[in-house]
Order: C-alpha cells, then structure tokens, then sequence
C-alpha cells in the first residue's frame, strides 16, 4: 500500500479502510486536501462566504480574476462558490474517483489504473447561471474524495449546517401537478426536477389533479392549520393553474371590502367618488357552486370582520403571509408569469428558485363580477388574478380556444387568427381611479400631433424602467397602492375617478408586463411585479390594418404596441367595467369568466412568490 505526501492511497482497492484509521491525519473544516473528481488534487478551503478549491499543481500566480457560470476564477484553477449557490451536499460512500477527465475512458484502452482511486466521496450540489442568459439557471455537481471518512462526514456536516442557517429555504412542500397541462407533460416535466428536491432533502406531498377545479377544492377545504405545516405550495403547470391554486388559497382567506360596482360611481364632473362610503349589504356566508361557471360566491364587505368557515381560531397563522410562498414550474402554454418572474421559461431554473428560497413580492387583482348578465340579479362574485384580465378580443379568443383543446398550444394561434379577422367591437363604459395622471397616464391625448394624422406612426420610444431583479421600484413605498391588507377603502378615500366611454375592440388590465415567447416585452413593457398598479389598456375600434400592425409590434421586441391614437393606457390601482351588451366574457389569467358588470383592484405584494425577479 503506498500513500503519497498529501495523504491519498495510491492503490485501488474495493474494500473501504477502517474509518478509525486516520494514519495522523486530523479532521480540518478549514482547509484540506482532496481529490476533485476529474480534475485533480485540490486544496478545498471553507471561506467566509462560501467554499473555494484550487489545484495543487497549479501556479503560485492569482492572475485576474474573472467571472464565469456564476463563479470567480482565478488564473483557471481556482474557483469560489457562495454558500447562497450550495442547495445540497451528500455523503456518497466509497467508490471511484478519477485524477483527471481522461480517466474516464475506457481502462482497456490505455493503462489508466493509476489515474483512478477508490475512496470516501461526498458531492457538493452548486447553482450555476448561464454566460449567454443569467436568468438561466443550471445545476452541477463537484465530486470530493479522500481516504478519511471522519474528514469527509466533517466536512459534509459542516457545509449541511451552513445550509441550514438558510432559514428561508423551504423544508416541506405541497406540490400540485396538472397532467395535463399545456401539451399534456405536467407529470414528466415534475419527474425531471423532483431528484433536485430530494438531493436539497426537501420533503414534498405530490397530488396529481384529476379534474378542473381539483386544485382549488383542495386548497380551500384544507385548514390554515393543515396549511401551514408547509413552506408553500407549488404549481406544476400552466398560468390558468397557477390561477387555480391561488383563488384556491384566496378566496376563502383573504379579507378586504370589495371594490366600488360601476353603479357606485359617478361621473367625475359630478361629484368625487368616495369609496369608503361603499359597502355591500347582503353577505353570504358559504360557498356555492350552483353559477354556471362553478364560481364560489363570497360574501360582500362585511367579511372582514367575520372569520371564514376555514379561518381557525386556534390556528397561529393567517394567509397570505410572508413567510408561505407560491412556486410555479412550467408546463403550460404560455407560462408569462413564470418569464416575468424569473426572467426565463425553464423547469430546472424555476425549481432552484424554490430550492434556494428565493422571495420576490406579486401584486394580486381582486376582480368581482356584479353582474353576468343586465338582467341578472346576484350577489357578487370574485376571482383572483396574478397577470392579466382582459375582454373583448382576449374573452374571445380564450373562448373560440376551447373549441379546440385538442389541438394543444396551437390553438391559441388558430383561435386569435380566428377572432382577429371577425373583428368585433363592444359599447362599454370603464371607469378608473386618477394616479398622477401627468406621469400615470398615458392615454391618447399624450400622442404626438403627427400620429392623429398617421396611425402606424409610432412615437419616440420612451425611457422604459423594466422590472428586474431587486428592483427599486418595486421595494419602494408609495402613497397611492393598496397594501396587503389594506383596502380602497383605507387608501383612496377622496380621490377622482375618469370615466371613458364608447366601443372598443378590447379592455385588458395587466397585473405584471405578461411577457411570453409571442410578446417578448409583454403587453406593458415597464409594468412590474409589485409596485400596486394596474395597466389599463383599452383599444378604440379602428380598421383592420392598424390593429394588425398593434399586434405586430406587440410579437417585435423592443415594440411599441401602446403608442397609437386608438389606444388608451391608465396606470391605475382600480377600475369599473360595465358593457351594454348582453352579456361579457372575461380572461382572468387564461381561464373564463362571464361578467357583464366588474370592478378590479389590485393589492400590493399581497403574495409571495419562489422567484428573484428576471436578471435581464
């Protein structure tokens, strides 16, 4: 048996030696020699933020450091790694581990048996971020060997315990899964990063949905006490499940006085609208599922002072809250909130962000249907949505896209081909809260003269201040938001609503910007995460080619779908929509929602979310 001068056996042998022979050599947590797998003899250094291995062989010089995958290195031998970008290290036992790259071949080739010892292991799980798209994240994995087993299990107990400081790192999670989602890979796509979770040894209860609704039912019959027993919940699938799941938690939990109906107010030159004076008399006190679209009906704004049949008295935690988060993996058609969130549309990055804990606040629209139809009756009824509301042409096409299912993704295309040559306009009246209307709004009086004489003349970009991570936009305070639990109510007592009125092709309200591989700036470019504001966006009837070249420069990056005379933008926290049509179909978040009669607000950051905001 040899043993060369740094300690490793010089022999390959199958049979482990005895843990208790350390031949002198001491346990060190500091620093130590060992055998990176496929590389080398490294000096593994435990540093104050993190780890750092260099060759041995290696040059005395530093050199410059530089950056690669999310690293420093220096001179191409040395590398540093923040214990932040460490989601797992595991003891592996004894086995092989390979002196360089070229160990790897085929032994019979060439006599290699030197380059190949066998050894105590243990494998560090490190976050990588991509050169070319730093939104991009990827896993690797860095194999350790040593013939000591007391200094591997010291070192692995060591980084473990570093891991666990990380208090926001989630333990235990409720995983939902939609099979059938997007093109029907729900289960396959959370069978690829579910190894991650169990490496980082985050315990996860998967439920496979069977049936529409199935995820709401579950998350609003549990008990906040059942519920808080996990870190969050995540979505595997698409937005409309996303959606599913949040209303799930929402509806039965969260507590605020509805916004005004579009009855409530008056014309601006009238009077002021205060809203604090609007309440909603009639209140129910348990759900139903007997409206067509199998909607909840929650009561009016006397719930908030009454406790919900799954609000326990003896339960020490409330939702939302800061500490419960939502995840979303991808596997839908579109996946906007997932791009917007974390800059990217991959399953692998949005698990590490879960992983990780990563924390990034959401703005959330309440939007409640007054009324279905004119002559309808009914209390009302709510719906939560985390990306986008929108009528018209969008409750078009998502109602024309349900016809073909069967089609998968392609059916949006088919659909919005579909709808966009019938090109049908609706009389509607919206009705929206005034924010600084200098900087807030942008509606058509803001267009330079030459485009009322030319519709496909766009303007002079403007300076946009996208949302990205840590953004101080969105970390900033504001006067004029509606907070977590606050209410419009509390918040925008006394202030003007404007009122606009006339037939349109569509109306949409965006939460974030809802980028998407066919919008890559989204709908609103410069709309953020949490900054409690809706973007209100309505399109006046015009001829066919100038709302055709709107969706040409909504699908071109660095497009300018808002600058034309026929389109309206209002930065606002809340608005009322009425139609005088028969009846209103709604998108909320790509599901289907009838509503004649609406009003929306959006709460500030009321969620939180397993995600870091995207890096570019």
């Amino acid at each position: 048996m040899d043993e060369n001068e740094n300690g490793f056996m010089g022999v390959n042998s199958l049979t482990p030696p005895n843990p208790d022979f350390t031949d002198g050599d001491e346990p060190s947590v500091s620093g130590c020699n060992f055998l990176l797998d496929r590389t080398g003899e490294v000096v593994l250094t435990h540093t104050s933020d993190g780890l750092s291995w260099k060759l041995v062989d290696s040059s005395n010089d530093e050199g410059d450091k530089f950056s690669c995958l999310g690293f420093k290195l220096v001179s191409n031998t040395e590398i540093e790694v923040n214990i932040a970008d460490v989601y797992a290290v595991n003891f592996i036992g004894w086995g092989l581990v390979h002196e360089s790259a070229l160990a790897s071949l085929e032994v019979s080739l060439l006599d290699r048996s030197s380059e190949v010892k066998h050894m105590y292991r243990f494998a560090i799980h490190v976050v990588h971020k991509s050169k070319t798209q730093s939104s991009l994240w990827t896993p690797s994995v860095y194999t350790f060997g040593h013939k000591n087993l007391e200094i591997c299990m010291s070192w692995v107990n060591q980084i473990n315990s570093h891991l666990h400081v990380e208090v926001k790192r989630p333990k235990n999670l409720l995983v939902l899964v939609h099979p059938r989602s997007g093109k029907g890979h729900g289960c396959k796509i959370w069978e690829t990063v579910a190894p991650l979770f169990s490496q980082a040894k985050v315990k996860t209860k998967v439920i496979v949905t069977e049936r529409a609704g199935h995820a709401r039912d579950i998350l609003s019959s549990i008990t906040n006490r059942e519920l808080s027993l996990y870190d969050g919940v995540v979505a595997v699938g698409g937005d409309g499940f996303f959606n599913e799941i949040l209303n799930g938690v929402l509806l039965s939990r969260h507590r605020a006085p509805y916004p005004p109906a579009p009855s409530y107010i008056m014309p601006p030159a009238e009077s002021e609208c205060n809203v604090s004076n609007h309440n909603a008399n009639g209140t129910i006190s348990e759900h139903s599922d007997h409206n067509e679209d199998g909607s909840p009906l929650l009561r009016g704004s006397e719930h908030i002072e009454r406790e919900s049949p799954n609000f326990e008295k003896d339960s020490e935690s409330s939702f939302p809250n800061e500490m419960f988060r939502f995840g979303l993996i991808p596997a839908g058609s579109t996946d906007a909130i997932v791009i917007c969130t974390t800059g990217v549309r991959d399953a692998v990055t949005s698990a590490l962000h879960i992983i990780l804990g990563k924390k990034v606040h959401l703005d959330i629209a309440q939007v409640v249907r007054w009324k279905k139809t004119n002559s309808a009756n009914e209390e009302p009824c709510v719906r939560y949505a985390a990306s986008f509301a929108g009528y018209g042409f969008y409750g078009d096409v998502i109602t024309e896209s349900e016809k073909y299912r069967w089609m998968g993704p392609k059916r949006y295309d088919y659909a919005g081909t579909k709808v966009f040559l019938q090109h049908k306009s609706y009389e509607a009246e919206v009705s929206y809260l005034e924010v600084e209307p200098k900087e807030a709004s942008l509606s058509s009086d803001a267009v330079p003269e030459v485009q009322s004489r030319r519709f496909w003349c766009l303007p002079k970009k403007p300076d946009r201040m996208t949302c990205r991570a840590n953004c101080a936009i969105c970390n900033s305070k504001s006067d004029h938001t509606v907070t977590r639990s606050a209410s419009l109510a509390q918040d925008f007592e006394g202030m003007k609503w404007s009122s606009s009125k006339g037939r349109y092709l569509s109306v949409g309200a965006a939460v974030i910007s809802c980028r998407n591989e066919k919008a890559p700036d989204g709908l609103v470019a410069d709309a953020h995460l949490s900054d409690g504001f809706l973007h209100l966006i309505l399109i006046k009837d015009c001829p066919h080619p100038f709302y055709l070249w709107h969706l040409i420069q909504l699908a071109r990056k660095g497009g300018e779908p808002l600058g034309y005379k026929f389109v309206e933008h209002h930065k606002t926290p809340a608005f009322t929509f009425k139609s005088f049509g028969k009846e209103g179909v709604w998108n909320v978040d790509g599901e289907l929602f009838l509503a004649q009669q609406l009003s929306a607000q959006v709460f500030r950051g009321l969620i939180s979310l397993f995600a870091t905001g995207p890096e570019e």
